[in-house]
């Protein structure tokens, strides 16, 4: 049975939350110590985090969870088009050009002007397009994986492909399918022996939310969403050599804000049901919105992931904590199930479009005039029935 069509996994005009993983070519290393070449790829990691950072605040879409291995990475995104609508024609330009600049008039500065922003502003229909662009994980992908392999390309001295190729894109259905997913992702790092606790799981949200309850802090990575004057442009144009443009350029692509907490620029773990109303734009202006996801705190939520690590790599087998045990219960979940649906998320969910309860798929196959979701059946025994 063939992949369910991208367009029955998300819609970009609605809000929606899509699990994308996107895989290396060949032998290419992503990441991490190459044993057979002896050469180290580490420093990627924090390319791709810096390049999700940006992303972050540019696109209309919240960074739920993510997780960046060896060969291959692992985002959760939500989808907020509600956002989008809130933002004005000069702040779509502006917020485009950032990361897709096209051909400029001053094709010579890495920042848009004012001329180039009010242009774009002023193209009725084409900022209608934009809009939905700067809310579909296509789009988003786009701008995080092709820069990407364009450096790797570069420093590994080869051309063709970098990634396997189209990301895989899986809808998530349900706050079940979210918790279960974004425990899997979060996980990958101890499920590839890379790493023996959350805490030692570097690049990964799950290290960045537990970091940042310590209180550490990052330069901020994401660029500024201001345009420089057309007159100063033409100032820099007339009287720069073209190595001092190389370095302004540079400056300007690589700058560094002010410090933040390491998870600032993701989405808040915990969602207020009844505060959190509306768009909920961000207020600190380093994500799209102050919005959560799941209906428990953080501290819960990292407990219930140290517990499920621990049962994977065998230091303990236990029965789930009786004071976790309930928030399984609320969303449907099996608790006797719980490690094996985590750890062998692929097995009910890996060739399936969606992931989430039976009743949310079924729920899906419906909406998009099928009998069935692929996994629904499979998935079952790891959810209470009713």
């Amino acid at each position: 049975m063939p992949r369910a069509p991208r367009a029955e996994q998300f819609d970009p005009r609605s809000v929606c939350i899509v699990h994308l993983v996107q895989r290396c070519v060949r032998r290419a290393y992503l990441a991490g110590a190459d044993v057979v070449t002896g050469k180290n790829f580490e420093h990627r990691r924090e390319w791709i985090r810096c390049r999700m950072e940006r992303l972050a605040l540019v696109f209309g879409a919240d960074i739920l969870t993510y997780a960046i291995l060896s060969n291959h990475m692992h985002i959760v995104i939500r989808t907020r088009p509600d956002v989008v609508d809130d933002w004005s024609d000069a702040d779509v330009a502006l917020r485009w050009l950032r990361v897709f600049p096209g051909r400029r008039i001053d094709e010579h500065l890495a920042e848009p002007t004012t001329n180039d922003v009010d242009t774009l502003a002023n193209n009725t229909e084409r900022i209608r397009e934009i809009r939905t662009r700067l809310s579909n994980p296509s789009w988003f992908m786009k701008a995080l994986c092709e820069p990407i392999a364009r450096l790797a390309n570069k420093q590994d001295e080869a051309t063709g492909h970098f990634w396997e190729g189209r990301f895989k894109a899986q809808a998530i259905t349900d706050e079940a399918g979210l918790l279960a997913c974004s425990m899997y992702v979060d996980l990958n790092p101890i499920r590839a022996a890379m790493a023996q606790t959350p805490e030692e799981s570097l690049h990964t949200s799950a290290y960045d939310r537990i970091k940042s309850l310590q209180g550490a802090t990052i330069p901020s990575a994401a660029v500024e969403l201001v345009a420089i004057e057309t007159s100063e442009a033409g100032r820099i144009l007339r009287t720069s050599t073209p190595d001092q443009l190389k370095k302004i350029n540079a400056r300007a692509k690589k700058r560094r804000g002010p410090s933040i907490l390491r998870d600032a620029w993701l989405s808040p773990l915990t969602i207020n049901e009844r505060a959190n109303v509306g768009p909920q734009v961000s207020k600190t202006g380093v994500r799209a919105s102050d919005k959560g996801f799941l209906s428990l705190d953080l501290g819960d939520y990292l407990t219930l992931l140290d517990w499920t690590g621990r049962q994977r790599l065998g230091v303990e087998k236990a029965d789930i904590p009786k004071e976790l045990d309930p928030i399984l219960q609320r969303i449907g979940i099996d608790g006797r199930m719980w490690v094996d649906l985590v750890w062998r998320f692929k097995k009910y969910f890996g060739k399936s479009g969606a992931a989430g309860s039976p009743n949310s798929l079924r729920e899906t196959a419906a909406n998009n005039q099928r009998k069935f979701t692929r996994g629904q059946r499979s998935a079952a025994a790891c959810f209470v029935s009713g």
